[in-house]
Parts: C-alpha cells; sequence; structure tokens
C-alpha cells in the first residue's frame, strides 16, 4: 500500500487490490496507485500528518495513519518518534519533500494566487508527487482546479489541511477528490474527526445484503404524519431508502424514490416519501435515525436492487399529514411491516430476475404474493444503535 494511504469506499466500487511493502522499502515505493477515475470511484486515499504534538502523534498511529511530515530542523522528533512507533518519516526541505534516505518523494508547492496554480501544469512537474498548501482564503474552487488539470497525472497529488472539515473538501472536490491530505494540526480532536469521516464511509465496502420477502398483507388505514426525505443528491431508478417501522428495526424495506415518470407529476429523483415520522431510515455506520429525526445536513444510505450503497446529505425533511397503507411480508418465519403514504408514487423495490423486469411497485397496486426486497437485520436498537436484549415489538 502506498505512504500513508487509506481506504475510502463509495457505491457500486470493486476491492482495489494494493501490495503493502515492507517497512524497509517503504519509502522507495512510488506514492502514486494507477487507475482510471472513468471505470473506478474507489480510491486509495492518503493521510498524512504534520504536527509536534505528541498525543496527536499516538492518536494518529493508533488510528493507522503512519506517514508523518517534518520540517527538516526536527529530524531528533522524527527519531524519537520512530523509536516508539514504526512510522515513515518525510522532510519538508525548501519545496521538496525527502524520505530518511534523503530520497525526493514529493514536490512542495504555496498557492497564495490564481496565478501561482496556473503556473502548476501537469506535463511540466518532474517529481512524482506533490504537495500543495492553499494559502489564500478559497479553498474549494482552487481544489477543483486542481482535480480537473491532474486528471491525467500519475503522480499524487495531496493538499495541506488545517481541519477535518478542509480535508473532507479536498477529499471531495469534484466528487472524485485529491489523492490525499497532509493533516496540519495540534488538535487530537481534528485527528478524530477525520477518522470518524473515513469510517462513515468505510463501514462496509461490500453489498449490502438484500432478502426477497413476500407480500401478505395490505391494508389501508388511517392518517399519519408521513415524511418526505428530499436530498442532495439525484437517485436512479432502482434507488431508495432502506426504512422500517419504528423500533421494529430487524426489517427495513427498500423504498424507492420519486425519480420515475408520469403522466400526473413530475419526477423529483431527489425525494424519497419514506413513511411515517416514527420509522427508522438506516444511516451511515450500521445505524438508523428515526425519520422525524431527519434534518438538513444529515446523511442517510441510498441504496439500489442490487445492494450498493452511497451516502447522500439530506437537503431539508418534509412532514404532511397523509393517508397510509399498512404493508406487511414475510420470510421465513418472520414477517415484517411498514407503512407509507398511500398515493401511486410511493412504491416498494422488488427483485428482479433481468434487466428488464419491473423494478418498483406502486404499493397502490401491491397485492398478496408480490415479493419486495428488504435488509434483515438484529432486532433491538438503542438510540440508532443495534444492541442485544430482550425486546417484543406488535
Amino acid at each position: 500500500m502506498a505512504l500513508g494511504s487509506f481506504s475510502f469506499c463509495q457505491i457500486a466500487t470493486p476491492p482495489v487490490s494494493v501490495p503493502s511493502p515492507g517497512r524497509a522499502s517503504c519509502t522507495s515505493k512510488k506514492l502514486a496507485i494507477k487507475m482510471s477515475i472513468s471505470t473506478m470511484r474507489e480510491k486509495m486515499k492518503m493521510v498524512w500528518v504534520w504536527t509536534e504534538n505528541k498525543e496527536v502523534f499516538c492518536a494518529s498511529v493508533e488510528r493507522g495513519w503512519s506517514t508523518f511530515l517534518f520540517h527538516s530542523k526536527n529530524r531528533q522528533l522524527a527519531n524519537d518518534w520512530s523509536s516508539t512507533a514504526a512510522i515513515q518519516p518525510l522532510f519538508l526541505e525548501g519545496s521538496q519533500v525527502m524520505d530518511d534516505r534523503h530520497k525526493r518523494i514529493a514536490l512542495f508547492y504555496n498557492v497564495t494566487t490564481p496565478q501561482d496554480l496556473q503556473i502548476l501544469k501537469p506535463e511540466e512537474i518532474e517529481a512524482d508527487n506533490m504537495v500543495i498548501s492553499f494559502q489564500g482564503e478559497w479553498q474549494v474552487i482552487p481544489a477543483e482546479n486542481v482535480v480537473a488539470a491532474f486528471q491525467g497525472f500519475k503522480g499524487a497529488v495531496l493538499a495541506v489541511s488545517t481541519s477535518s472539515s478542509d480535508a473532507q473538501v479536498f477529499l471531495e472536490a469534484l466528487d472524485q477528490g485529491l489523492d490525499g491530505v497532509v493533516l496540519k494540526v495540534d488538535s487530537l480532536e481534528e485527528i478524530i474527526r477525520l477518522k470518524g469521516y473515513f469510517d462513515r464511509r468505510n463501514a462496509d465496502c461490500t453489498r449490502l445484503e438484500l432478502t426477497r420477502a413476500t407480500i401478505s398483507k395490505v391494508e389501508v388505514v388511517g392518517m399519519g404524519d408521513r415524511v418526505c426525505v428530499d436530498l442532495c443528491s439525484l437517485m436512479h431508478p432502482g434507488e431508495g431508502l432502506l426504512v422500517c417501522v419504528g423500533s421494529f428495526a430487524r426489517g427495513l424495506f427498500l423504498v424507492h424514490s420519486e425519480c420515475l415518470e408520469t403522466n400526473y407529476i413530475a419526477s423529483r429523483p431527489f425525494r424519497v416519501n419514506a413513511g411515517p415520522v416514527h420509522a427508522y431510515v438506516a444511516v451511515p455506520g450500521g445505524k438508523t435515525s428515526y425519520l422525524s429525526e431527519l434534518c438538513a445536513g444529515k446523511e442517510v444510505l441510498v441504496v439500489d436492487k442490487k445492494g450498493s450503497w452511497r451516502t447522500a446529505t439530506v437537503g431539508r425533511v418534509k412532514i404532511e399529514s397523509r393517508p397510509l397503507i399498512l404493508v406487511e411480508a414475510k420470510e421465513g418465519d418472520e414477517t415484517y411491516n411498514i407503512f407509507l403514504q398511500n398515493a401511486e408514487t410511493v412504491g416498494l423495490i422488488c427483485p428482479c430476475r433481468d434487466d428488464n423486469a419491473k423494478t418498483v411497485i406502486p404499493v397502490t397496486s401491491l397485492k398478496v404474493g408480490d415479493e419486495v426486497l428488504l435488509r434483515k437485520q438484529g432486532g433491538a436498537r438503542h438510540t440508532g444503535i443495534e444492541i442485544t436484549e430482550f425486546i417484543v415489538e406488535k
């Protein structure tokens, strides 16, 4: 694995096999990981830590980050830390980043003006890798310009970040992001936050396992307060949110988005009419949240019919009183149920045996014997976290 690399997984992403170098040869390996961005959306994101704080150093090592950047004057500090942990020290010497054998690893650039950025041309960079420190107030647009300009660069491009939030900006610029960050901090909290950011996206790099369940009951019931979840991302046919009734969280139904065109209402590919306020929805980290607790800025899991998933940010939540329908489904000896708005635009995703088969069944057309997809999981939840305890739910 490259120096300081860290897995960063997204939807429909096959795992990448990267060789792990031995300690003696780590610094002689190139930092770049060659892959086609157009065909793969997973990258190995690099994290280097730049600090003189021993507590930050220890926390970084505990979280798997072992590449540290030092000023050349701090070689003694690097030696001291190397004696306590297996780290990969790098040294900033003027405009170059060197390893402990005085081999150049990267070039270091300070960017303070648009003109500084314009002179950075990938074809003229005589180094395997680059580290850029954005000195001005602008961070997002310069980072996006670098991502666009360096698409053909064979090395790695990292940005110096003084906070976990800035690091996230660099890692997500133009969706694919830079190759990594140099986290220059003396705060333990920033290390914890950045690790949490990666954990939320690496909770499960494989597809979620979805199960076929057979509809056993469809019943129109009374009014209820239902929740529409509007995302800051567009969804495609076959995608939706995993939702279940309240604390009855052992089976989450895959509720389809409103991305399909109809004769009566325009497509709203950012929306899922998800269910009543007491229902649970799957969120990153293997957790759930009540629909009533969602708000702008929170994240949810968007899942497709094959179990591939990605995270999406909630833009707003709309709660209105609407007529509901109760749907029950059986899988083996277990029965699962969900309430949804009784409307033609609300549907459940069904298992497809081929690509031309119907993907979604509107709740108004559901009948006993139809098959739908759900995700089975443990029964009890406390504040959205799965726990083991005695529980009876009806």
